[in-house]
């Protein structure tokens, strides 16, 4: 478990299968949607396997040119990539309630990798979709590099 991610005071709630987020405080999609990049990027920069939670067999992960489809082989690529650290700061994050009940969230940000002095700037939009109660999981996600 783990406690409320925006520090809001309520209780701590069951982060698997899916995220969970405190309803009872956290009813608007922006505060969801502000927790969920907080989460994912924390699990991302210290343990990539635990992101398996946020994902289910039908997500859609596009990393730059790479489509790959199910939790196991979207796994698999995150911890797959060419660097043994990594650092992500949040530059922005903007969300938006989907027509089909979920969130979609644009985050622009900067990453080092492996100590190195000069972030890489990157574009990354998920659709997070709720399960039930208090949860949701990613259905889609797009990451891109920003070149230039």
């Amino acid at each position: 478990q783990l406690a409320c991610p925006l520090d809001l005071g309520c209780h701590s709630v069951e982060l698997q299968p899916t995220l969970s987020v405190c309803f009872e405080k956290m009813s608007n999609f922006e505060e969801i949607g502000r927790a969920f990049v907080e989460y994912y990027y924390n699990l991302f920069d210290t343990d990539r396997a635990q992101l398996a939670a946020l994902y289910q067999d039908q997500s859609l992960l596009t990393f730059e040119q790479d489509k790959i489809q199910g939790k196991a082989n979207i796994i698999a690529k995150l911890q797959s990539l060419p660097f043994t650290s990594v650092k992500h700061t949040i530059v922005t994050a903007d969300c938006q309630p989907s027509v089909s009940g979920g969130i979609m969230v644009f985050v622009n940000g900067n990453l080092k990798v492996d100590g190195g002095e000069h972030p890489m700037m990157f574009g990354q939009i998920f659709h997070l979709m709720p399960t039930g109660t208090n949860q949701f999981w990613v259905t889609n996600d797009m990451f891109r590099l920003n070149y230039g």
